[in-house]
């Protein structure tokens, strides 16, 4: 399959010029020039973190530089990008590393459990993103590459690709709290993919234009298709009743897929009897502490993150900044403050109560320590959440017993955790019906 551009107008407007300028290629969001980098330089370690984040993502620059150095390259491309900046008129092209072969991995996060933030870096620093504009709205003008990226979303296996590009790819390392990282990017001239095969059952609701895109999404999720694989199709309107299909920023669509397979879930939770124990499971990943604490209560759930000083998100503070959202059995209406991570997370959470066919209130607590140095994607929140949930756990008979357990595990003061926790705070100070025997 091939597809042609050339330098005529895209649509009429700002974006007739292929060669447009704008936030696509703009680095590492929320960088900023320090003194205190500048004085550094990477040797003396001035921000206290294990080593320099502006290095790390040098090297991976320089390594892949003697393979992505011309504006074509051929290589199997296992993914795509739908961008945001600009809506309705944003960027979507292929992810392409210059490798031919099984490069599922490169954007697979359900594969990188376990790996450094170095191989993270250092894989998806390979992809490099085509951006070609077009209007989420008229989809329709078109139609040729839309279409091939769809199939290309819902291929079952990376494709052979090559694509020629107005210009040899260029910019930083794009990194985002939301979305995996992903390398330099250009203005994509001509794409050709070769031989495929489609996922069948993504093939199948693609097809199925009387199908609501929620009801696809959860079918697929039923049918055992990896979130992120739905999310990418998803992202590239692939599903949904014919006239009403758009495509979706890659940023939305991972959180919007999330949202909807955990909010089904959390219905099914609603419905099965409580646990008789408290619960509490971790994981360690990435210098992030992870506990999930499960109390023998109705549904409800919470999660609260503690940045330590000189994280991501806390670069030049002086305390830990602590940032939580929760929900009860009406659910929420509000979009959580702390974005996507709070809806990856709930999906974990209610894919483990689902599969263990029981109910519970649940507050998960996350340490980011200054080794967590860049950030990766909400995958590391849900990933990691599925890890602590797949392993065993430590029962206990009151939650005093269970937090003081919590304790030895985090450097955090239960206090400040119960502080910054309706759950916790609900939990230890709410009086209930059996504290006076049950009586009624």
């Amino acid at each position: 399959m091939s597809l042609m551009m050339d330098s005529t107008p895209i649509f009429a407007g700002r974006f007739d010029n292929p060669f447009f300028s704008g936030h696509e290629s703009a680095g590492f969001l929320g960088e900023r020039e320090r003194p205190l980098c500048v004085e550094c330089k990477g040797a003396k370690m001035l921000c206290a973190k294990a080593r320099c984040p502006l290095l790390v993502k040098y090297y991976a620059a320089v390594r892949q530089k003697q393979f992505i150095d011309n504006a074509f390259i051929r290589g199997s491309a296992p993914g795509v990008f739908v961008g945001r900046y600009g809506y309705p008129a944003v960027s979507i092209g292929p992810l392409l590393p210059p490798i031919l072969g099984d490069t599922s991995e490169l954007d697979t996060p359900e594969m990188w459990l376990g790996k450094s933030i170095d191989d993270i870096v250092s894989m998806r620093s390979s992809l490099v993103r085509g951006l070609y504009r077009v209007n989420v709205k008229k989809i329709d003008h078109f139609t040729k590459i839309v279409e091939d990226l769809q199939l290309l979303s819902m291929a079952d296996r990376p494709i052979d690709t090559s694509a020629e590009f107005y210009r040899k790819p260029a910019g930083r390392i794009e990194l985002d709290d939301e979305v995996q990282p992903f390398g330099p990017s250009a203005p994509l001239k001509k794409m050709e993919m070769g031989n495929f095969r489609l996922d069948q059952r993504l093939e199948k609701a693609h097809y199925d234009t009387d199908l609501p895109a929620r009801d696809a999404v959860l079918s697929l999720y039923g049918h055992d298709v990896l979130v992120t694989r739905i999310q990418r199709a998803f992202s590239m309107g692939a599903f949904g009743a014919k006239k009403s299909r758009r495509l979706v920023p890659t940023r939305q669509s991972i959180t919007a897929v999330d949202s909807m397979i955990g909010e089904a879930l959390v219905e099914d939770v609603k419905r099965l009897p409580i646990i008789n124990e408290f619960r509490v499971f971790e994981s360690w990943q990435l210098d992030n502490r992870f506990i999930v604490l499960m109390l023998p209560e109705t549904w409800g759930y919470e999660l609260v993150e503690a940045w330590y000083p000189d994280t991501i998100w806390n670069p030049a503070g002086r305390d830990i900044m602590v940032i939580s959202d929760h929900e009860l059995g009406s659910g929420r209406k509000e979009y959580a403050r702390i974005g996507g991570c709070y809806y990856a997370a709930r999906l974990a959470t209610a894919e483990y109560l689902v599969k263990e066919k029981r109910q519970a209130r649940v507050v998960i607590l996350r340490e980011a320590h200054s080794g967590y140095i860049m950030p990766v994607g909400v995958w590391n929140v849900r990933e990691n959440v599925r890890a602590a949930l797949r392993g065993p756990y430590e029962a206990f008979s009151s939650l005093e017993a269970a937090l003081a357990y919590v304790q030895s595990r985090f450097d955090i003061p239960i206090k400040r955790w119960t502080l910054n926790s309706f759950v916790l705070k609900d939990g230890r100070f709410q009086r209930r019906l059996s504290d006076f025997g049950g009586a009624g």
